[in-house]
C-alpha cells in the first residue's frame, strides 16, 4: 500500500510540474491567464512538497517555489485590480477610472519586469527532477493529517475574524485535493463549499486591493484636483459598499465552513479517512 501510494505521489508531482511548465512561457511574456495558471500551479506544488521533502534541500526547494508564487502573485493582483476597476467603471466618472487605470498599468509594467527576471532564473527541469525523486523515496505520506492541520488553521482564522481566512480556505482546499489524489478518492463534495468560499473571499480581497490603490492615487505627491479626488471618493464608497455586501454573504457561510473543518478533522482520525458526501 505504501509503495502504491508513493507511486501516486510521484505521478501527481509530475502532473503539477507539467502544469507549471505549460503556463510559464506565456507567463514570462506577461499573459494574464497564464500568470494566473502558473501561480495556481505553484500553490498546488507547494502543498505537495512538504509531504515528500525535508531537511535543508527540502527547505531550499520549497523556498524556490514560494518565490515563484510571490513573483507571479504581485502581477496577478494588479491584473485582477484592473478587471475589478473595469467592472465598476460605468458607475463612476470616466476621469477617475482612467486615472486609476493608468497608475495600475504603470505599476504592472514594473512588476512584470521583476517577475520576468525571477522566472528567467527557474530551472524547471531540475526542480521537477528533485521533486519527483523525493516523491519516489517517500514512504510515510499522511495526507489526512495535513488536511486536518489545515482545517484547524481555518477554524482558528474564522474565530479570529482576520484576513487569514481567505488563505486558510485556499490551503485547506489544496490539501483536500492532494489527499484525494494520493488516496485515490473520487468524491469532490468537500471541495465545493471551499471553492465557493474561496471565490467569495477572493472577491472581497480584490476589492480591498483596489480600494488601497485608489487611496494611494489620492495621496500621491502630486494629488489629483478636488474634482477628481471627489470622484475617486465616490469610487471608494462604491467598492466599500460591495465589500460589505459580500461580507454579509460570507457570514452566512461560516457555519458550513466550520462543519467542514470538523468533518476533515474527524476523517483524519478514522481508519480509512473517508470524507462524507454530505458536505
Amino acid at each position: 500500500m505504501a509503495r502504491k501510494r508513493s507511486g501516486r505521489v510521484g505521478e501527481l508531482m509530475r502532473r503539477r510540474v507539467r502544469a507549471l511548465a505549460r503556463a510559464l512561457p506565456a507567463a514570462r511574456r506577461g499573459d494574464p491567464p497564464a500568470i494566473h495558471q502558473a501561480r495556481v500551479a505553484t500553490r498546488r506544488l507547494r502543498e505537495a512538497l512538504p509531504l515528500v521533502t525535508s531537511g535543508a534541500r527540502g527547505r531550499k526547494l520549497r523556498r524556490r517555489v514560494r518565490r515563484l508564487t510571490r513573483a507571479l502573485g504581485s502581477v496577478r493582483e494588479l491584473d485582477v485590480a484592473l478587471e475589478t476597476l473595469d467592472a465598476f467603471a460605468r458607475e463612476v466618472p470616466r476621469a477617475a477610472a482612467a486615472r486609476v487605470r493608468q497608475v495600475l498599468r504603470e505599476e504592472r509594467r514594473r512588476l512584470c519586469a521583476a517577475m520576468a527576471r525571477e522566472l528567467a532564473g527557474v530551472d524547471l527541469d531540475k526542480l521537477g527532477r528533485r521533486a519527483i525523486r523525493a516523491a519516489r523515496r517517500s514512504q510515510d505520506i499522511d495526507v489526512r493529517a495535513r488536511a486536518a492541520r489545515r482545517a484547524g488553521r481555518l477554524r482558528a482564522a474564522i474565530a479570529n475574524a482576520g484576513h487569514e481566512v481567505r488563505i486558510a480556505v485556499k490551503q485547506l482546499r489544496y490539501a483536500l485535493e492532494l489527499a484525494r489524489d494520493v488516496r485515490g478518492g473520487r468524491t469532490a463534495a468537500p471541495l465545493r463549499p471551499l471553492k465557493a468560499a474561496q471565490d467569495l473571499l477572493g472577491r472581497m480581497h480584490d476589492l480591498e486591493v483596489l480600494i488601497a490603490r485608489v487611496r494611494a492615487v489620492q495621496g500621491a505627491p502630486q494629488p489629483p484636483s478636488l474634482s477628481l479626488s471627489g470622484d475617486l471618493d465616490r469610487l471608494v464608497r462604491r467598492l466599500e459598499t460591495e465589500c460589505r455586501r459580500l461580507h454579509g454573504h460570507y457570514m452566512t457561510r461560516r457555519t458550513r465552513l466550520l462543519a467542514l473543518c470538523a468533518q476533515v478533522s474527524a476523517a483524519s482520525r478514522t481508519r480509512e479517512g473517508r470524507l462524507s458526501s454530505a458536505a
